[in-house]
């Protein structure tokens, strides 16, 4: 599965791809298949925190600016929504940027898993500055409600603050690592998206992937 998520990641073209774990036969599966991969601690306490380890591995010198925190569990990921998620980060003003879609089954919206971005819409009309986010159904009222797609693009140096914090209020209580960025002020653009990928957090989402992938021949 990790393979495929690499492929993913090189299918964009956004930059180097490095596979951030502290697991030896994860990293050995990505080398075989030409990739690199850096051994990280095993103490993170999210995947942010081994992010941005691993960033200081490969570029103690901190000229890469921009680095993207792409989930091992999505291997159907589109390479195009990876560049989407870097997108707001053209404007100088966002510290964090990340990626949602519209809410197209109804029967999601009281699922906790599926977390709700609640935002202002900006000028494009398909990027959102986050006010919040919620495992709750919201907002209240008629309109779209969008599914927050766990995928980052942060700048090097919200990233260092980001770590540093400890953890928030809110985010003890939502369980969402995104509102200590949002409770510290930090600003965090949404890019919307045509539809959220499939990942694979049950042995049911695993069947769902294998048999996408025996359609695609691969």
């Amino acid at each position: 599965m990790i393979v495929h998520v690499w492929r993913r990641a090189m299918e964009a073209e956004a930059g180097d791809v490095v596979v951030a774990t502290d697991a030896a036969e994860i990293a050995a599966a990505i080398e075989k298949a030409g990739g690199k991969a850096v051994m990280t601690r095993t103490d993170h306490p999210s995947g942010s925190d081994r992010v941005f380890e691993a960033a200081n591995i490969v570029d103690p010198d901190g000229q890469i600016g921009i680095i993207v925190n792409v989930q091992g569990d999505q291997p159907v990921l589109e390479p195009s929504v990876i560049r989407d998620t870097i997108a707001p980060l053209s404007d100088p003003a966002v510290d964090i940027a990340t990626v949602a879609a519209i809410i197209v089954d109804p029967a999601t919206v009281l699922e906790p898993s599926v977390v709700k971005m609640i935002g202002t819409p900006l000028p494009d009309g398909n990027t959102f500055r986050a006010l919040y986010f919620t495992r709750a159904p919201a907002p209240f009222g008629p309109g779209p409600l969008f599914h927050h797609i766990g995928l980052y693009a942060y700048r090097r140096t919200a990233l260092a603050r980001f770590v540093k914090l400890p953890p928030s209020p809110l985010e003890l209580r939502e369980k969402l690592e995104q509102l200590r960025a949002l409770e510290a002020g930090m600003r965090i653009d949404v890019k919307c998206v045509a539809s959220v990928p499939m990942s694979v957090d049950t042995p049911d989402d695993l069947e769902k992937v294998r048999a996408f992938f025996r359609a695609r021949g691969n």
